[in-house]
């Protein structure tokens, strides 16, 4: 039974919005949704109206205005918040706000105090090395000095020299960022002092903090992730298994993501691929576990071509590609898990009612991010009217979208041009590959913007690199 009934305000919009909204229906919980101006043909919109009334829907500002979210919640009668992914969704300050204010809420997220310190990426790297966990050989504490900042690059870059590196580089990040955002790679150690000071810059407007993390860089690696959902007592931790996220766009944005991370019984890796499968899945509940880690939670991992992972960061919220990892998973034999509904679950008061033996993870998974941008120049976004979007119905596959597919609908220029994500499933890599390349050339997307010019996106990139995922 769950501890009282709640009503959960959506603080985000667009397709996470509806998947939110989605499961406090199924959880039998109320849902309020709000919409800025530039939202209002937005689907989470509809899906309010349609499915909460008038009452479920309250227009703001901006997203990113603390006190309007707060004004609503105390209007609608709001008694938890969610924040969905990006906004307020790893601001500690939010989260605490949300908890220690005068008309307290819950927050469906992990505690501020887990979000504080593991949003910073050198105290995460602290913790991991205090617990054995492999991290990319770097800065463990913030950088202000620009003179120390020097010192340690030309270290790293001697370093590289010394093990025969032919092209030495080292990234340049803000401690406080992420989601490749305030990351810089340097390959000139001449330029190093210039690149420091643009990310500490960037770092100090964008996080209010010059901390800047200073590391390694490691070349030709995968990018993986392990998903891990956490009681809300901090006391009971299991995983949905890992996925790979390594199609990536210039601006280290996601593009493709496959669960799980590699596939050892179809490709041929120099290392023991399902041995760090494992191993980056232990050390990230060992570390879960470390803190009292209490909802949903991604450790990502960098896997280097002969099999060496090592830590990156921890993103401390739901992510873009939860539902890669879902459609893996079932768990006590019944299929349809559904991270996000198990996040609102917990973080309103749940209990974990099955443990890890329980968790079942079968067959492949990959979820295509389709954006209106042009791959070819730089992923540019385009901005304009979608005039036409449908696709084929299949029982392997699940879209998720905040576009109308039975009317035209513009694209707000204040936000990504995310049009969608679909999920497609298959037995094998194999299979959701066949099935993946079917989908993508079955998808009607058509539009113009107001030169009258077609709709540019990413379809044809994403048909590219199917081939070749979950390679090296």
């Amino acid at each position: 039974m769950y501890k009282g009934e709640h009503k959960v305000l959506i603080a985000n919009r667009g397709e996470i919005a509806i998947r939110i909204a989605r499961a406090c229906l199924e959880l039998n919980q109320s849902f309020v949704c709000v919409y800025t101006e530039a939202d209002r043909e937005s689907g989470h919109v509809r899906f309010a109206l349609e499915n909460g009334g008038e009452g479920s829907l309250f227009r703001i500002s901006s997203y990113r205005d603390a006190n309007e979210i707060f004004s609503v919640a105390d209007r609608s009668g709001a008694t938890a918040i969610h924040p969905g992914y990006g906004f307020f969704a790893e601001d500690f300050r939010f989260a605490r706000r949300v908890v220690k204010r005068e008309k307290p809420l819950i927050f469906i997220g992990p505690s501020w105090r887990v979000i504080q310190e593991l949003g910073d990426k050198i105290n995460t790297k602290r913790l991991a090395r205090s617990l054995g966990v492999p991290t990319v050989p770097g800065s463990d504490r913030p950088i202000y000095d620009e003179l120390e900042a020097v010192e340690l690059a030309d270290s790293l870059f001697a370093f590289q020299r010394e093990q025969g590196f032919q092209a030495p580089a080292i990234m340049v990040k803000a401690s406080a960022g992420g989601g490749g955002m305030g990351i810089e790679e340097v390959n000139d150690p001449d330029e190093f002092r210039s690149v420091y000071r643009r990310i500490r810059n960037y770092a100090k407007r964008q996080f209010n903090d010059e901390g800047v993390l200073i590391e390694q860089r490691i070349y030709g690696f995968n990018h993986l992730e392990v998903q891990v959902v956490c009681e809300k007592s901090g006391e009971k931790h299991v995983h949905f298994g890992t996925r790979n996220c390594s199609v990536q766009s210039s601006g280290n944005q996601k593009r493709i993501e496959v669960a799980p991370g590699f596939a050892p019984n179809e490709i041929h890796y120099i290392f023991d691929a399902a041995g760090v499968l494992e191993s980056i899945t232990e050390h990230s509940l060992s570390m879960a576990r470390a803190v009292n880690y209490d909802n949903v939670g991604t450790w990502e991992w960098i896997v280097t071509p002969r099999g060496e992972p090592f830590l990156m960061e921890v993103n401390t919220r739901i992510q873009v590609e939860n539902g890669v990892s879902s459609a893996i998973s079932a768990i006590k034999g019944e299929h349809g898990v559904d991270i996000v509904r198990e996040q609102v679950r917990l973080g309103l008061g749940e209990y974990i009612n099955y443990s890890q033996v329980d968790v079942e993870l079968s067959g492949v998974a990959i979820e295509y991010r389709i954006i209106a941008e042009n791959p070819d120049n730089d992923f540019a976004p385009w901005v304009g009217r979608i005039e036409e979007f449908c696709w084929q119905e299949q029982d392997w596959l699940e879209v998720y979208t905040q576009v109308p597919t039975d009317r035209a609908y513009e694209i707000p220029t204040e936000f990504d041009p995310n049009l969608a994500l679909a999920i497609v499933c298959g037995k094998n890599l194999e299979q959701a590959q066949k099935r993946g390349i079917d989908f993508l050339n079955g998808l009607t997307l058509q539009g113009h913007d107001r030169l009258g010019r077609k709709l540019e996106s990413n379809i044809s990139y994403l048909t590219d690199k199917t081939s070749g995922l979950l390679e090296f």
